[in-house]
């Protein structure tokens, strides 16, 4: 089994067919598709229900929510998850400017957590001028993961820039997890991510992304597989392939309670 935890049909800066995403997914079980920020969450959110409704047993949807702007009534979310095949939501706090303890958005956190809805915090590189950078912080986290337990959180991207305040709050709490999106370009990015968390000891709660259209599934599988070939001939330290294919292969639809 190999669920892509991090693919969008459309995003800031790339955009690919349902057909194609479909296409290049077809190397894993199961990919979560990410809503984006568009003119409005609403359509970003229609746009995904109407793609993964057509392959509810490969593709699982995550609605964009901007808890200070949006319906964050239990009847909207209860609705996005039963009929809109939506089975999680994605927050933006750095790109869409909300801090993510504010108010409204832990009143969106109850929701959640009643309804089993795991959170995808999407709040990584790049980001354009009007972002908050502070806003990006895996620390901003802490609170809520102390403060819903039964929440599930997955921090996009191992939380870059801040990859040290992710490595920790992957020790502190159970209930958070880190996607480890792939990019075959910066090879030696992915090398110090696994190796960080690999000293760490939290290799256990990392989740394959490609990021997808941004990387392809096979691609990203093949790097992260191979990386440890590039040290063969140097005295740096290596990650036992094993604990690498953990990663790959582990069952994310069960760690986040997602039914298929």
């Amino acid at each position: 089994m190999i669920i892509d935890c991090h693919t969008h049909i459309s995003c800031p800066g790339g955009k690919i067919s349902p057909e194609e995403h479909f296409a290049e997914s077809d190397r894993v079980t199961a990919s979560f598709v990410l809503a984006c920020p568009s003119e409005s969450n609403r359509a970003s959110n229609k746009a995904v229900s109407e793609y993964v409704l057509r392959h509810p047993e490969k593709m699982f949807g995550f609605a964009i929510v901007n808890p200070v702007t949006d319906d964050i009534s239990k009847r909207y979310w209860s609705n996005l998850k039963e009929d809109m095949g939506l089975k999680g939501a994605v927050l933006y706090c750095s790109g869409q400017a909300f801090h993510p303890a504010h108010s409204l958005a832990l009143q969106f956190y109850e929701v959640a957590q009643h309804l089993q809805i795991p959170l995808f915090f999407h709040n990584a590189p790049p980001y354009d001028a009007d972002a908050v950078l502070e806003f990006a912080r895996p620390s901003l986290l802490d609170e809520i993961a102390r403060n819903f337990k039964e929440l599930k959180i997955i921090i996009g991207s191992m939380g870059m820039p801040f990859l040290n305040e992710t490595i920790c709050m992957l020790s502190k709490h159970d209930n958070v997890y880190a996607d480890l999106t792939i990019n075959p370009q910066k090879i030696w990015t992915v090398y110090n991510m696994v190796l960080a968390a690999s000293e760490a000891d939290v290799l256990g709660k990392m989740l394959f992304g490609s990021g997808l259209p941004f990387g392809k599934p096979q691609n990203c599988i093949e790097t992260l597989l191979g990386f440890n070939k590039l040290l063969a001939d140097t005295n740096l330290p290596t990650v036992p392939r094993e604990k690498i294919r953990e990663i790959i292969e582990r069952d994310t639809l069960t760690i986040l309670g997602i039914k298929h």
